[in-house]
């Protein structure tokens, strides 16, 4: 397990996340005590799958509303 300081997970995030993605656990300290572990997720969290398939029957029986005659381009103007 790694070891980063708070100041430098800060500084250093996307670095961070970047091992942490490649699978290597992340201890973070505050004024040398542990606070925090970031560890990969697991590729399959419990229930995630179910979470996803009612979301998306949810959606499919919600009404849109609303103009939809935008372009990409004009959303970031």
């Amino acid at each position: 397990m790694k070891t980063v300081t708070a100041a430098e997970a800060n500084r250093q995030f996307s670095a961070v996340l970047r091992e942490v993605a490649a699978g290597t656990a992340v201890l973070v300290t505050s004024r040398g005590k542990p606070v925090a572990t970031i560890e990969p997720a697991p590729a399959s969290a419990p229930g995630l799958a179910a979470a996803r398939r009612r979301l998306l029957e949810h959606l499919r029986g919600v009404q849109a509303v609303g103009k939809r005659g935008w372009t990409r381009d004009e959303l970031y103007r």
